[in-house]
């Protein structure tokens, strides 16, 4: 006969998270938590915005200029 502790701490431990070893990567993963939904939440993507005004003589050559750091 089991003792009821016993139990109580497998039911318990079943309803936990638990950590997993991912191999080849440095970080572990949690296992997804009872009655949530384990899907990402990703939101939708804005919509592209149109170019506000008219466009200037320069700014095609503006556009394609990259910062002397990059």
């Amino acid at each position: 006969m089991s003792e009821p502790d016993a139990d109580n701490a497998d039911a318990a431990a079943k309803q936990r998270q638990r950590v997993v070893r991912v191999p080849g990567s440095r970080r572990a993963r949690l296992t997804p938590a009872p009655g949530t939904d384990p899907s990402p939440d990703v939101p939708p993507k804005p919509a592209p915005t149109a170019p506000r005004g008219a466009k200037g003589a320069n700014d095609d050559q503006l556009l394609r200029d990259v910062p002397p750091h990059y």
